[in-house]
This record gives structure tokens, C-alpha cells and sequence, in this order.
């Protein structure tokens, strides 16, 4: 005998509905789902309000001029966006390689490597373009850094609360 719903061994037309239908979507799920102009509109909103905090505010404690320190904060802000998706590459190939799990130590690894590497690239730059020494760029790319931690934490907690609340009004 052939169950009411139809064929024997089909799911009822109530339960296909069930079984087809995703989940609802948490903000946390749709985190991992932004789309690639989401995430260029983020990274340049993100590098724009940085400048426009930091050459100000930079060229206030150190004395030089504002255009000097635009274009600093430009010219690193740049530096950091090529030198993350490089970084991020080799270290991709490195965890490929090793077959390492990326536990909370290996992203503290990862972060302060990341870090150690745009300081390394950038004081060059930095006493070049400020004509200081060495020394002084370290001392101001270090302040960069400083400046850059809770920026980057408060940014994207604003932005992350800011997209939450657009998501649910729509």
C-alpha cells in the first residue's frame, strides 16, 4: 500500500519545504558572505577615515606639515593594502606547506609578522620622504601603529553594528 502522500520512498510535499528551505540567515553567517564591492567599499572607507584622522593628528604632534603627512599616511596606507594581500599569500602557501593550524598563536604570529613587515618596509620610506633619521621613522611608524590598533578594532566594530542594523531594517 502506497503511503497518502505518494510514491513509497518520497518525502511528503510538508516536509520537502523543510528540507529545501536554508536557514535563516544570522549577521554572523552573513559576515562571511560579503560580496567583493562590500569589501572594496569597507577597505577604502576604512583607509580614507584613517588618513583623515591620522595626517592631521600626525602632523600636529610631529610638525610637519599637513600635505607631508597626507601624503605619508597616503603612501603607507598604500604599502599596507599591497603588502597585506602579499603577506596573506605567503603565509597561505606557508600553512599549505607545513599544514600548520591557524590556532590563536599562529594569528598572533601572523599579526605581529604582518605588522613587523609594513615597519620594515615603510621607515625607509618614512625617513626618506620627512628627511629624518631611521630612528625617527621607527619612532613615528611605531605611533602609526599604536594609532592603527584601536582605530582598526573601533572602525570595525562600528562598521559591523552599522551593517547589522542596515541588514535588519531591511
Amino acid at each position: 500500500m502506497l503511503p497518502a502522500h505518494g510514491l513509497a520512498g518520497t518525502t511528503p510535499p510538508d516536509r520537502i519545504h523543510a528540507v529545501t528551505t536554508p536557514p535563516q540567515r544570522t549577521f554572523s553567517m552573513q559576515i562571511h558572505d560579503r560580496p567583493l564591492s562590500e569589501r572594496v567599499f569597507h577597505a577604502l572607507a576604512f583607509e580614507i577615515l584613517a588618513i583623515g584622522i591620522s595626517a592631521p593628528l600626525a602632523a600636529w604632534i610631529t610638525g610637519h606639515g599637513l600635505f607631508d603627512m597626507g601624503v605619508l599616511t597616503a603612501v603607507i596606507a598604500t604599502i599596507a593594502v599591497v603588502w597585506n594581500m602579499l603577506y596573506n599569500w605567503l603565509f597561505d602557501r606557508l600553512q599549505a606547506r607545513t599544514g600548520f593550524e591557524r590556532t590563536y598563536g599562529a594569528r598572533v604570529a601572523h599579526a605581529c609578522g604582518f605588522e613587523g613587515g609594513l615597519i620594515v618596509i615603510a621607515i625607509p620610506f618614512v625617513a626618506w620622504w620627512l628627511d629624518i633619521s631611521l630612528w625617527h621613522a621607527l619612532v613615528l611608524d611605531i605611533g602609526f601603529v599604536l594609532f592603527y590598533l584601536p582605530y582598526g578594532f573601533l572602525f570595525n566594530l562600528g562598521y559591523d553594528k552599522i551593517r547589522q542594523n542596515l541588514i535588519a531594517a531591511d
